[in-house]
């Protein structure tokens, strides 16, 4: 027995032989909570539909004192004391954020103080989904939690700011009629809290396929277009999952978002880049879920999650030489490092990519990569295929 996430317990005897890492990796976490085990290894794997037949019950655990979130009305304009965020805080974790909400006859604008100085647009994800508004700050190894079932309906469509240098972040949302609201809405799971990010879970989204096209005889670029109420940047070197459900089972796999063009410079982008997503994917013919991603209509929905990762740009600053290694697809993170690497490091004199493929003809984008050697004097690549290298 073994328990998972939300307190879910799994008789996992009959599933030991059929376990990728064997039976010693799921003994690691007998008679324990082996959410920490799970999501080092294999954090996107749907367990609860793998598992679905092991499944013994949930754990059983003293209930704790409801929050009386009535005192919500006692504080102006719906900030939240800050007893009622959460406790799970560490003393060397950053200081509670904050946040107060104010209108006008036609907006409502909640603002977050971060109270850190490194917060961009990047660090903010917001969705409106039917009645529920989530907002969610990246902070540091932290997230911080707005969730709330709104009073009143709003218009599909929302802005976010960023003050940067001093961690406020600005979310204007559009009143559906012109009435003043009494309260900001009532609170749902994890709200007002700052949680360890690694604790939040996976969120999805629903993402519209806007269009797709070849790259490579097995690579297509897939645009992904984000939901209107949806406020979603993937910072650079970071990734997503993508879920789609196949014969009744939900299959998720990571992919990392590229621009739709190697260098900005070359091209400017056909769509506002704010509200697409691009991925480079090869299709496997025998595979599980690419051949089903490629079959899909234009028009179609795939749910795409939170940016996972902890990769930070911001060590590029004062580089000097760059060298890059991928192979195949392994491209796809390699495409925005190389983009903002040569756009906004002045400091660099180098800048080499080792590429590697099984033949000329695998190569994603090479047409472009030779463009930008004639662009960029500091820009080397070198190919690898199994018969030479060019």
């Amino acid at each position: 027995f073994l328990g998972l996430k939300s307190r879910l317990v799994y008789n996992v005897s009959p599933y030991m032989e059929y376990h990728p890492g064997g039976e010693d990796e799921l003994m690691k976490a007998a008679g324990s909570d082996g959410t920490d085990l799970f999501d080092q290894v294999h954090r996107w794997v749907n367990y609860e539909s793998m598992l679905k037949e092991c499944l013994v019950g949930r754990m059983a655990i003293k209930p704790a004192a409801p929050k009386d979130y009535g005192e919500e009305k006692k504080v102006l304009n719906g900030m939240l004391p800050k007893s009622q965020v959460t406790d799970t805080l560490a003393k060397e974790g950053p200081s509670s954020p904050s946040y107060d909400w104010f209108q006008t006859d036609s907006l409502v604008t909640i603002v977050i103080y971060t109270k850190q100085k490194d917060i961009n647009l990047d660090s903010v994800i917001v969705d409106h989904q039917d009645d529920s508004f989530r907002a969610e700050t990246i902070i540091k190894d932290y997230s911080y939690i707005i969730h709330l079932g709104l009073s009143h309906e709003i218009q599909e469509d929302l802005s976010v700011r960023v003050v940067e240098n001093v961690g406020k972040i600005e979310i204007v949302l559009k009143k559906k009629e012109n009435t003043s609201w009494k309260r900001l809405g009532h609170p749902l799971e994890n709200h007002n809290s700052l949680i360890p990010k690694k604790d939040t879970g996976l969120h999805y989204r629903k993402c519209q396929l806007i269009s797709k096209e070849g790259v490579t005889h097995d690579t297509k670029l897939f645009c992904l277009m984000l939901p209107p109420s949806t406020h979603l940047q993937v910072p650079i070197g970071q990734h997503v999952y993508l879920k789609l459900t196949i014969t009744g089972t939900e299959i998720v796999k990571p992919y990392t978002p590229v621009s739709d063009f190697l260098l900005s410079e070359v091209k400017e982008p056909v769509l506002v880049n704010n509200k697409y997503i691009y991925f480079l994917i090869k299709i496997y013919p025998a595979g599980l879920f690419t051949p089903e991603l490629d079959h899909l209509h234009i028009g179609d929905f795939v749910s795409v999650s939170n940016p996972e990762g902890n990769f930070k740009i911001s060590q590029f600053q004062e580089l000097e030489d760059l060298f890059l290694l991928a192979a195949g697809t392994g491209f796809t993170p390699m495409v925005k490092i190389l983009n903002y690497a040569l756009t906004n490091i002045p400091s660099l004199r180098k800048v080499k990519l080792m590429f590697f493929n099984k033949t000329e003809d695998d190569i994603i984008w090479r047409s472009q990569l030779e463009k930008l050697e004639i662009l960029k004097e500091f820009f080397q690549r070198m190919n690898w295929t199994s018969c030479h290298t060019f």
